[in-house]
Order: C-alpha cells, then structure tokens, then sequence
C-alpha cells in the first residue's frame, strides 16, 4: 500500500471508495476489516485535508476593481 501523504485526492479517494465497497460486502476476516477501516479513516482525513487546502487556494482568488480575476499569495502554512 501506498503511503497515504503522498497520494493526490484523486488516488486517495478512489480508494477509499474501494475500501466502502469491500466493508459494505463484508468479505474480509474481522481483524482485517478493523485494519482495512482504520485506513480508510486515514484516507477520508487526507481527502478532506486536500479539499481544505484547494478551498483556502480558491478562496485567495480576488477580483480587482475592473472586474479582472487574480490570485493572491496562498500561505499554506495557515
């Protein structure tokens, strides 16, 4: 498995959407679907870590006073 930082949303949400598919048939052992949930709880918090931070990029869009679209500076750190 891949390291969950280094996933884009993209990645990571097609696999979350994989391990919902595999809860919700129930085909795993217990203790694996504990793990298999556990993951999955890691992935949704990376995802909305993901859209947090594009929403903040978003929300750094400014329009001038002709009307004209520009970002300003995103500190990420925030």
């Amino acid at each position: 498995m891949s390291d969950i930082k280094d996933l884009s949303f993209e990645d990571a949400l097609s696999e979350l959407e994989s391990i919902v598919a595999r809860l919700e048939r129930g085909d795993a052992p217990l203790e694996e679907s504990i793990d298999v949930y556990e993951r999955g709880a890691k992935l949704k918090k990376h995802c909305e870590d993901k859209l947090k931070t594009a929403q903040l990029k978003v929300d750094k869009i400014v329009l001038g006073n002709d009307g004209s679209a520009h970002a300003e500076p995103f500190d990420g750190d925030r």
